[in-house]
């Protein structure tokens, strides 16, 4: 139980954090506008990390380097909290490959609250909303290359349910992964 309560309080607040740093260099990539409320959000949440570290931290191209590289320090900053929190870190050098193993899967599962969101938003009837329009432009990537091979079935889409069974997959190999590495580090 004392392990159990911070490792959740920290999973809760670095998802957050970290999610929203992902979801900034998404976004940018995407170059999706930030003046609705969830880009107002994102910043609001990750400015204090991204802002300093892009004085280091170069863009590349599209991609916001500075939003990827804060979303890596706080999974990093998780696992050295609780590797302290269970009487040492062990072999420290695994760290930055763990903490990479645990952004992507932070990446997996943002990616697939996304697709779950974008479908229960598919079945709504809804004029043209703004949280709408901003869920399928990011999500549209993701479906779109499934939808060229994978066609309706009876009038539905099913491309967002095989992009969130794919993401599953991923994130399972993910987990092997992370499990294999923690067992190497012993």
């Amino acid at each position: 139980m004392l392990y159990q309560i911070p490792s959740f309080l920290l999973d809760v607040i670095v998802g957050l954090l970290g999610g929203a740093c992902l979801l900034r260099l998404y976004m940018q990539y995407h170059r999706v506008p930030f003046g609705n409320p969830l880009g107002r959000f994102v910043f609001a949440v990750t400015d204090w990390i991204v802002l300093p570290l892009r004085r280091i931290v170069p863009s590349v191209k599209r991609w916001d380097l500075a939003s990827g590289v804060a979303a890596w320090v706080l999974v990093l900053l998780k696992f050295v909290l609780l590797g302290l929190l269970l009487g040492g870190l062990g072999r420290w050098t695994i760290l930055p490959l763990i903490s990479l193993i645990g952004l992507l899967q932070l990446a997996v599962s943002g990616l697939t609250a996304l697709l779950i969101v974008y479908a229960i938003l598919s079945w709504v009837p809804s004029a043209s909303s703004m949280l709408h329009d901003l869920i399928a432009r990011l999500a549209e990537p993701l479906v779109r290359p499934l939808r060229r091979v994978i066609p309706p079935v009876g009038g539905v889409d099913l491309s967002a349910l095989v992009a969130i069974v794919l993401l599953q997959v991923g994130a399972i190999i993910l987990g092997n992964v992370m499990g294999s590495v923690f067992t190497l580090g012993r």
